[in-house]
């Protein structure tokens, strides 16, 4: 871990909370924006989290809107459950994607969302991270003729080559910036200028410094308390990386973020409450009671110090990839390749991060959490849950509820689970305390 610089030290106390409160103004400023973006005449593409593309987008003056996260906010807010109601009213099954029907509901109710009005789109961009994204994009061709660019982006062949890591070849890079370029051309017919290389590459300059810094924040989890809750503060820091990707108020965002994150971990600060057990999260958290679903955890000392959320929804930026400005365009091809792969694999391959995490973060307890609303990010939990045990000394919890439906949701049940969990883990623990007298003294002999 490093240091604390004589700045650091003389920032002191200003220096703590710093990224909570700043993330929440930028977040509340982004929605601002794009509430007002029918007045002020700014142009919207919708895009997704895993492979945004916004790098490109930027050098267009487009104005992003994520879905994703404008469905998610429902929820936090309560709002969730009329909206899918109204979208099942409408015509859509029970068991299709949460945040698509959120999404569709907003769309029939002309864009009223409890932080404002979402704007209608003049572009929508997507990949195949996620199988429902082009059936999403679909949607809004459909009800507003949106232009939709779909970017096809080679995935891993198997769980070998998931697991080796090893870089896209050659022609995968070049199939992806063909495409790239196809969407360059698409902006320039849409907004009638010119594509700016030199943008691109001062987009691409932020992103790296984003990178940089994102790493360092994840990194920082590693100390003992960890500085920050995965899955309840790392839900905003993603958010704000999402939303300010490729901006210089993004990268110094997350550079401050970073700062703090290590300061707290060189003076041991952590989370309010004691952190007694350090779990990992894989999934996508319970957002209908979100504050609820987090103080069943941290009321038994419960500490999320890694997610996979952190992972596969940060757009890659926790890989350790930089972008070439010599070769902005090639090295962007390059940059989605590995980050709408690296997204995929954590959701259905994740075995292999996760048990480098356990090693890594010092974890003795493991939550997962599937979901109704999402079978990509739900499939193979169980056998993952199995091979984990077979493979540390961990104990795993399985639960299940929805990211935005509340009638699957039943807070007993969660309690119930989650409290056995946390009786084995102090079991364990105590059991651990009492051999350890005896494991000395058999070595001392």
């Amino acid at each position: 871990m490093k240091g604390i610089g004589r700045g650091h030290r003389e920032q002191g106390p200003g220096i703590l909370g710093r990224g909570q409160a700043e993330g929440k103004r930028l977040f509340r400023e982004w929605f601002e924006r794009i509430d007002g973006a029918a007045q002020t005449g700014d142009r919207v593409a919708y895009v997704f989290v895993m492979g945004s593309l916004v790098e490109v987008l930027r050098c267009f003056d487009f104005l992003t809107v994520f879905p994703e996260i404008n469905s998610l906010q429902t929820a936090v807010r309560k709002r969730s459950g009329e909206l899918l109601s109204y979208a099942e009213d409408y015509g859509y099954s029970p068991d299709i994607c949460g945040y698509v029907k959120a999404d569709v509901a907003v769309q029939l109710q002309k864009g009223r969302h409890p932080l404002g009005t979402i704007p209608r789109p003049d572009l929508a961009v997507l990949t195949n991270a996620c199988n429902t994204y082009l059936k999403w994009g679909e949607i809004w061709e459909r009800l507003h003729g949106t232009p939709v660019v779909a970017v096809d982006v080679p995935q891993s062949r198997s769980m070998a080559e998931a697991s080796a890591g090893a870089g896209p070849s050659l022609a995968d890079r070049r199939y992806v910036e063909m495409q790239i370029r196809e969407l360059i051309e698409t902006c320039e017919t849409l907004v009638g200028t010119r594509f700016d290389i030199d943008r691109l590459r001062d987009v691409l300059g932020y992103a790296n410094r984003m990178g940089a810094a994102w790493r360092r924040v994840l990194d920082a989890n590693r100390a003992v308390p960890a500085p920050f809750d995965a899955m309840s503060e790392g839900t905003i820091y993603l958010g704000v990386a999402n939303a300010m990707r490729g901006t210089e108020e993004g990268a110094r965002y997350l550079e401050d973020l970073a700062e703090e994150m290590e300061y707290k971990a060189t003076l041991g600060i952590g989370p309010s409450g004691q952190e007694k057990h350090r779990l990992a999260f894989i999934g996508v958290p319970c957002y209908p009671i979100f504050r609820r679903f987090h103080e069943l955890f941290s009321e038994w000392g419960g500490a999320f110090v890694t997610s996979s959320y952190l992972w596969f929804a940060s757009g890659g930026l926790d890989l350790d990839h930089e972008y070439n400005l010599d070769d902005p365009i090639g090295s962007l091809a390059e940059g989605v390749l590995r980050a709408v792969r690296h997204a995929t694999d954590a959701m259905l391959f994740h075995d292999r991060q996760l048990l480098s995490s356990i090693d890594q973060f010092a974890i003795d307890g493991v939550v997962y959490h599937p979901v109704k609303s999402c079978r990509t990010v739900s499939t193979g939990l169980a056998d993952s849950r199995r091979a984990v045990l077979g493979a540390r000394d961990v104990l795993c919890l399985y639960i299940e509820s929805d990211m935005m439906d509340k009638r699957v949701v039943s807070e007993a049940q969660l309690k119930n689970r989650i409290d056995a969990f946390f009786e084995g883990l102090d079991s364990r623990r105590l059991r651990r305390a009492a051999a350890e007298p005896l494991t000395a003294a058999k070595e001392a002999g």
